[in-house]
């Protein structure tokens, strides 16, 4: 949609939505319509090739509006859901289908999705020792549970950590900034040894500071064998795994209990949009089920309906799955995952560049979108060349620390960016590292 159609098609909604509003005393105050009606009235699965924006507005009327809000906010997020997670080609377990254990929810951050299953699992992990002990405390259970995540993740994990009231551990990564099987071990062994019982994981596909991949296939198994529920932040790199040349980087999710990425950073939906399956839906709505007599409804105990209330944190929400559903059919499956494939070779490109201009370095392997590189040199010098870099406002890149390296972060994330803008963006770089290079001979 260029900027022309934009401005057309905008101009139409805002026509639909004061039509709507015109003619809102002739519709029916309460839905006319019966819980799971909407799952048959939509494919199974996202289209492969794009449809027709007239087409997506007929079904506006047709399929949502009969049960507008409620129940099509719920269900459409409930198919949307089971739509991306195909696309992903998740393990059963982690979609609804029609009476599936498991299921996804929009969340509104990869943040909050790690906070969920925190506590989901931190209430989990209570209870059945409570079950066991009758004479354990919450409180005395609190002080002694543990949780992991790599040295590379985000720091909202450690957030998470910090408001669940939970220790959380850093385990060293690898060579490559992974978590491996070995270190996560030893930490689990030393704390069981030291009295502390370990029941949280988080792994990281894509870290953000240099787009690193903890080894999910050596973690799980250490996982689901001592007990601990697996959690994985894959927020930039799960868009990614659309594509079959890159689902092998989420081979082992098989072995996760909760699973988040965030399809408004690499897949087209506007923010905010956090995808977060489960396997098992008890464990979320075990921990968030409150039910006073002002939230109570007459098919909440039918079994035939899904109340996100019970699967986050706020007890209001959007009716996010809408732009999802749009994007999906407007795009396609082959369209989104065109639009990742050039992303990754642009950034392929740049990368190519770097390698070609023997003043730079290339710092870790480059898989989908992210570059990471530096001037050859000391830490001075590179943040030096950034500042130049930021300051000339052309174009903005964010670093970060390897270990003990200063580095800079290359990403390719625009939805209009192209070969000349990357060729630019180089260009540009290599005239201020010349300005820094000559600065510091003088």
């Amino acid at each position: 949609m260029d900027s022309r159609e934009f401005r057309r098609r905008g101009k139409e909604m805002v026509d639909y939505i004061a039509d709507y509003l015109d003619g809102i005393e002739g519709r029916p105050v309460y839905p006319d319509v019966e819980p799971g009606y909407l799952r048959p009235l939509i494919p199974a699965t996202a289209p492969q090739e794009p449809e027709t924006y007239e087409d997506i507005i007929k079904d506006i009327e047709k399929i949502i509006m009969p049960g507008a809000a409620s129940p099509a906010c719920t269900e459409l997020e409930t198919v949307m859901m089971d739509w991306l997670g195909k696309m992903l080609e998740l393990p059963e377990a982690f979609l609804a289908g029609r009476a599936g254990e498991g299921g996804g929810v929009i969340q509104g951050s990869a943040s909050e999705a790690t906070l969920v299953a925190l506590l989901a699992a931190r209430t989990k992990v209570i209870r059945q020792l409570q079950a066991a002990s009758p004479e354990f405390t919450q409180a005395a259970i609190m002080e002694k549970l543990v949780a992991y995540t790599s040295d590379q993740a985000h720091s909202s994990v450690e957030r998470a950590g910090l408001i669940g009231g939970i220790k959380l551990k850093a385990v060293p990564s690898d060579g490559n900034f992974s978590m491996r099987a070995s270190a996560l071990q030893e930490a689990l062994e030393r704390d069981k040894a030291a009295g502390l019982i370990p029941f949280f994981v988080v792994a990281t596909l894509g870290t953000t500071s240099c787009c690193s991949f903890d080894n999910l296939l050596e973690v799980g198994p250490i996982c689901n064998q001592e007990g601990v529920w697996l959690h994985i932040d894959a927020a930039y790199a799960g868009s990614a795994f659309i594509c079959p040349e890159f689902r092998y980087l989420l081979n082992g999710v098989e072995f996760a209990d909760s699973f988040n990425f965030n399809p408004h950073k690499w897949l087209l939906v506007n923010f905010d949009c956090s995808a977060m399956w489960v396997k098992r839906r008890t464990d979320l709505t075990g921990a968030f089920n409150m039910d006073p007599v002002y939230l109570k409804h007459s098919h909440q105990d039918s079994g035939f309906i899904t109340d996100y209330r019970h699967w986050q944190i706020p007890l209001g929400r959007r009716f996010r799955s809408l732009k999802m559903w749009f994007v999906f059919r407007m795009y396609g499956v082959k369209g989104l995952q065109a639009y990742i494939r050039k992303h990754v070779e642009l950034s392929h490109e740049f990368e190519s560049l770097v390698r070609q201009d023997p003043r730079f370095e290339i710092c870790t392997e480059v898989i989908l979108g992210l570059v990471c590189f530096r001037l050859k040199g000391s830490n001075e010098l590179n943040e030096t060349l950034l500042q130049r870099i930021n300051s000339a406002k052309k174009i903005h890149l964010v670093p970060c620390r390897l270990r003990d390296k200063f580095v800079l972060r290359f990403a390719v994330c625009a939805r209009t960016v192209e070969s000349a803008h990357v060729q630019l963006a180089w260009e540009h770089i290599s005239d201020l590292a010349s300005s820094v290079l000559r600065a510091e001979r003088e």
